[in-house]
């Protein structure tokens, strides 16, 4: 199947060619008809799947269908979403697809100046992104009214309950018309996610693309068992080995994120660093300096890395191992995108084990260890396993199932 097959209008085709697509993903393939039939959607899809492009593409068809006589310049289409980083990738996604439509589409977020946002809200949009807080504060301000939106997208569903967001966005979503179009997106579907959807969509058609918990089996999985004073060696001892040019590290904390980056850039590794105390500009500098190969490494805790949207990012290193089992295969879903190869690498400190364990439960995969370690585990060193993968040189290769004994 391809997008000309899908009944999108000449104008939007234009774009996903320049854009240089030209068949939808199984998300888009099954949501997109969908969308645009006006039936309420509940999407379980992990990152990478093409999801934004699953809501974005239908709503820009819907409003440039709408008749003549419509009210033009209203809020008609509203996405919610938990981070800054994601609402400002989602806001390239509209602009991208949209460029040759005349529909106009602004980004509204917190931790910079609101006076921009104002000035794009006072002229008229047809499209917001918003993340909640930001949003709530607006609306309280009389410059945002939602009164009479056609269609409301809540996305990361399941991140914006992490963060504490659920409470805002139900006050936001009483403020909207019962007559709209609901599309919910989560990666997972824990119990208050379902409570959610039962809440605000009507009879809703489900995809579950990736269930929660599932990997990319375009991703190949591997551990390395390491005493935690010995990750940064370790670490550095992978950047030496790999020939790749842009390396994605997870911490766990803000604190570990900083203090990792000074020390890779001491050791004259260009690195950079993202959490949620770094200020927007930060934030912005450091993906974009990441994305333009001016740094090599970039050091992110869970929250700030959630709107990094990297076409080609061959490796993704876990240096700490998440608290939450879900959260690994939300960060190992930035390597692996659309069919394209890539390895995700643990460090497992002895502390970390019990962790390990519950991803590996998770996503039903035993994690293949790495023997090619300068710095075993000196504490307790599991036992060895049969298979020691050439990861380096061979990424984009079929992984094949390991064997570990526990």
């Amino acid at each position: 199947m391809d997008f000309s097959e899908l009944n999108l209008n000449e104008q939007i085709l234009t774009s996903l060619g320049e854009e240089g697509y030209s068949e939808p993903t199984p998300i888009q393939a099954e949501a997109i008809p969908v969308v645009l039939e006006g039936r309420d959607l509940l999407g379980c899809a992990q990152t990478g799947t093409g999801k934004t492009a699953a809501f974005a593409i239908p709503i820009l068809q819907r409003l440039a269908e709408r008749p003549a006589g419509a009210e033009k310049r209203k809020i008609s289409a509203l996405v919610i979403t938990p981070t800054r980083e994601l609402a400002l990738q989602i806001h390239e996604s509209f602009t991208a697809y949209g460029r040759h439509l005349k529909l106009r589409c602004a980004v509204v977020f917190g931790g910079v100046s609101q006076k921009p946002q104002e000035d794009a809200l006072a002229k008229g949009v047809d499209i917001l992104i918003a993340t909640p807080g930001r949003l709530w504060d607006l609306m309280g301000q009389k410059l945002v009214d939602i009164s009479k939106i056609d269609v409301l997208v809540l996305d990361e569903a399941d991140r914006m309950l992490d963060m504490g967001f659920i409470h805002d966005v139900r006050r936001i979503v009483k403020k909207t018309p019962d007559s709209r179009q609901t599309l919910m997106f989560s990666a997972t579907m824990p119990p208050d996610i379902a409570e959610l959807a039962n809440e605000m969509l009507k009879e809703p058609h489900r995809i579950d693309i990736a269930p929660a918990g599932s990997t990319v089996d375009t991703i190949r999985q591997f551990v390395y068992f390491v005493d935690r004073e010995h990750k940064k060696d370790l670490l550095e001892y992978i950047l030496e080995k790999s020939p790749v040019a842009s390396v994605l590290v997870f911490t766990r904390t803000k604190h570990g994120a900083d203090r990792l980056q000074r020390l890779l850039s001491k050791d004259g590794i260009k690195t950079a660093s993202i959490h949620g105390d770094k200020s927007q500009g930060s934030r912005q500098a450091a993906l974009k300096n990441f994305k333009d190969h001016r740094v090599r490494v970039l050091v992110a805790t869970d929250i700030a890395a959630r709107g990094i949207d990297i076409y080609e990012l061959p490796l993704v290193i876990n240096y700490d191992l998440p608290q939450e089992a879900e959260t690994y295969v939300h960060r190992i879903g930035r390597t692996g995108r659309a069919g394209m190869p890539g390895v995700a690498i643990s460090f497992c400190s002895y502390e970390e084990k019990l962790l390990l364990s519950d991803v590996e439960w998770l996503t039903g995969d035993l994690l293949c260890e790495l023997t090619d370690n300068p710095y075993p585990m000196r504490n307790i060193t599991p036992e060895k396993k049969d298979f020691v993968p050439s990861t380096y040189k061979s990424i984009g290769k079929k992984p094949r199932r390991g064997s570990r004994r526990r």
